[in-house]
């Protein structure tokens, strides 16, 4: 199921959807670009991750001029958007695909809420028989390390295509699993990895690291050891 060129180009004419979060609408309310009834209306202004909807969306249509390339908020899908190559930005707490779809997958990560077991989140992973809670690092209430899942798999909905999680704890994150994938100084390097230590395996996923620094996310260089903190399946390749 992996496209032959890079994990961003599909086969000719395949739908690929791409679904972000809404944004909540405790952050919305004092929006006037977020509110349909004002004149200054702006639909992006409803969507969590703009930043990795904006370099995703620009990247996948570049790569499949022919593709029909759509964005929508989770709650936006219809029937014909599941089937197509599904492209999930943001985790489960805003995201309602994410979480339905790692719900169906075998995939041994579980995403923690912003309001569960830890005040910061992370994503729990099972290694050697025991599970281990792989967090975001702060400073002083700074955010100094986000944590990027970045899964490709069969689509539960659909066998003969895709679909990709970039996830994030929080924005940074998702931006930094998108940009493992497309920043022109890392995104060739990276791919190399995956294709060289998962091989054919039709379901792969990486947790990595992602540095904050001067408060943006630093893309992810998977070919460094230490910033992967967890690979599945182990024994691929």
């Amino acid at each position: 199921m992996t496209p032959a060129r890079d994990f961003w180009t599909f086969e000719r004419d395949q739908d690929i959807t791409i679904v972000c979060p809404p944004l909540p609408e405790e952050y919305r309310r004092h929006l006037a670009y977020a509110d349909p009834e004002s004149a200054d209306f702006v639909s992006l202004y409803t969507y969590a991750d703009p930043d990795a909807l904006i370099e995703l969306f620009g990247h996948i249509r570049a790569r499949n001029p022919e593709a029909l390339v759509t964005f929508h908020t989770a709650d936006e899908l219809s029937s014909h958007h599941y089937t197509a190559h599904l492209v999930l930005l943001g985790g489960v707490d805003w995201n309602s695909v994410t979480r339905d779809v790692i719900e169906r997958v075998d995939l041994p990560v579980e995403q923690v809420s912003r309001d569960d077991d830890a005040e910061q989140g992370g994503f729990r992973v099972w290694q050697n028989g025991r599970s281990i809670l792989v967090e975001p690092q702060f400073d002083g209430g700074r955010l100094v390390e986000d944590v990027a899942l970045f899964y490709r798999g069969i689509s539960p909905f659909n066998r003969k295509r895709t679909v990709t999680m970039c996830n994030g704890m929080y924005g940074r994150g998702t931006l930094g699993a998108v940009r493992a994938l497309t920043d022109v100084r890392f995104g060739d390097r990276n791919e190399a990895y995956a294709r060289e230590r998962f091989g054919d395996a039709e379901s792969f996923s990486i947790i990595s690291r992602v540095p904050v620094v001067g408060g943006q996310g630093l893309t992810p260089d998977w070919t460094l050891e230490e910033n992967r903190l967890h690979e599945w399946p182990e024994d691929a390749g």
